[in-house]
């Protein structure tokens, strides 16, 4: 077979691998699209695994409605307390659009809401939170976003139902919302403290 054969035999295939490899990109693309799976949602290695144990220091000048000095967040894992603990920063947009959600889930007796204040300027994160109001029951400032590696924290925000094993049972990935709260973290937290009423 000459040589001009040989390269005229190889061109179908040539001209046939785009296609392919776009059939292929296309079928996953689809697959996921048909899948119903929630691109947003990122699975996280710890839930079912213990907290981790987390001790920073409080924000300087952030009060309780009593006007005491907020605690900074004293994490130790088991210790019996149900704790909804967010990680929040001034600087970011979706913090703010979740706020309100915190606000109202500050009212829930059945946990507490804390917060590792992450990468932020104190003074930012004080107007943040005299702007919009303080859900927190703790909060601790990570300055140099060091404790949230522990976390496996993504981004700002993120929240994590930790359960009084010290267990993570739940993890949001971006803004709490209506859905999130009412789909996800409600049905987790009535498997260990049902609501009363």
């Amino acid at each position: 077979m000459s040589e001009a054969a040989k390269r005229a035999r190889r061109r179908p295939v040539l001209v046939m691998l785009p296609v392919v490899l776009f059939a292929g990109l296309a079928g996953v693309f689809l697959y996921q699209l048909m899948s119903g799976h929630d691109p947003q949602v990122l699975p996280s290695a710890l839930i079912g695994k213990p907290a981790p144990e987390t001790r920073l220091p409080p924000l300087a000048g952030l009060t309780t409605a009593s006007g005491a000095p907020m605690p900074g967040l004293d994490l130790v894992p088991g210790d019996g307390r149900v704790r909804l603990v967010n990680v929040f920063a001034s600087w970011c947009v979706p913090c703010r659009q979740e706020h309100p959600a915190l606000m109202a889930l500050s009212q829930d007796p059945r946990f507490e809401v804390v917060a590792i204040n992450y990468k932020d300027k104190p003074e930012n994160a004080l107007a943040f939170l005299r702007d919009l109001g303080n859900p927190f029951d703790a909060l601790g400032t990570d300055e140099a976003g060091r404790s949230t590696i522990d976390w496996g924290v993504y981004g700002v925000p993120e929240t994590f139902l930790v359960g009084p094993d010290g267990t993570i049972l739940w993890k949001q990935t971006g803004p709490l919302t209506p859905q999130s709260v009412e789909g996800g973290l409600l049905p987790a937290l009535a498997k260990i403290a049902p609501a009363k009423g």
